[in-house]
């Protein structure tokens, strides 16, 4: 009986050491990536167009439908129309993100108070190091009027 407890409490030691390994660098990895979708968020916000260009995989693009149709835009025109040391008014939170190895997808919420509400979704790869957003795809809806406003 004794024989059976010590060779469980080994099994239980020798599969959990894995898992806490693997949690550990996914925790990292999650920080990395996290870090890199609020050098966008912030960098928008703050005016920041280098943070942008640190965030952004420099053949990036911006996908989205307007009237209907598919509307792409240059990464490199989108951080062009970043003024430095202009704020916006911008408030970012990351809703998820989910990777495998060096791919990643998050989603993000953008508030502009009194005008819009973008979602965003990125398309994130790791590669030299560090995470890059290859691809946004986004869409927004209007900022809820209250009855404050009418």
């Amino acid at each position: 009986m004794k024989l059976i407890q010590i060779v469980l409490a080994l099994i239980t030691v020798m599969t959990c050491s894995p898992l806490q390994a693997q949690t550990q660098s996914s925790s990292h990895e999650f920080e990395q990536i996290s870090a890199t979708l609020m050098d966008y968020i912030e960098g928008t916000a703050n005016g920041e167009p280098e943070r942008l260009r640190k965030a952004f995989h420099p053949d990036f693009n911006l996908y989205t439908v307007t009237r209907d149709s598919l509307w792409i835009r240059s990464g490199e025109k989108y951080i062009s129309n970043i003024k430095p040391g202009e704020k916006a008014n911008r408030i970012g939170r990351i809703i998820s993100i989910d990777y495998e190895k060096d791919a990643a997808m998050a989603k993000a919420e953008i508030i502009i108070p009194g005008w819009r509400i973008f979602t965003d979704y990125f398309l994130l790869l790791k590669y030299e190091g560090s995470w890059k957003i290859v691809q946004k795809s986004y869409t927004w809806r209007e900022y809820p009027v209250t009855e404050e406003k009418k």
